[in-house]
């Protein structure tokens, strides 16, 4: 949301854990979603906890929130890294095929 055009720019109010906040944006419903899923990590964590201060269950929700994505990191650096390695050992394969192509080419003019 850094570069937003100050024409496009939207107030938002959103209620995350019983409290009302109102925010700008250049996407009302991408805020809405996400504040709905802050709101949503709040009261998970709520319900599973004796706590009732809300900012140790925002920094709880916080911390779970920073775990997914720490998660989803990690798997999309396993994927990029595994499709990297495909692309080399294709690369590799292919390679080594057209240099065996040749031969076989070669062998060929020497015979016809």
């Amino acid at each position: 949301m850094a570069d937003q055009n100050p024409e496009s720019v939207q107030s938002v109010t959103v209620a995350i854990y019983d409290q009302t906040y109102h925010l700008r944006g250049d996407d009302a419903a991408y805020i809405q979603r996400l504040a709905d899923m802050v709101d949503d990590k709040m009261r998970l964590v709520a319900s599973h906890g004796k706590t009732v201060d809300s900012l140790r269950v925002a920094v709880l929700a916080a911390l779970n929130i920073a775990d997914e994505l720490a998660t989803l990191e990690r798997r999309y650096q396993a994927l990029t890294g595994s499709v990297q390695q495909t692309s080399s050992s294709i690369r590799d394969r292919a390679h080594t095929l057209s240099g065996l192509l040749d031969a076989v080419l070669e062998d060929e003019r020497k015979l016809g």
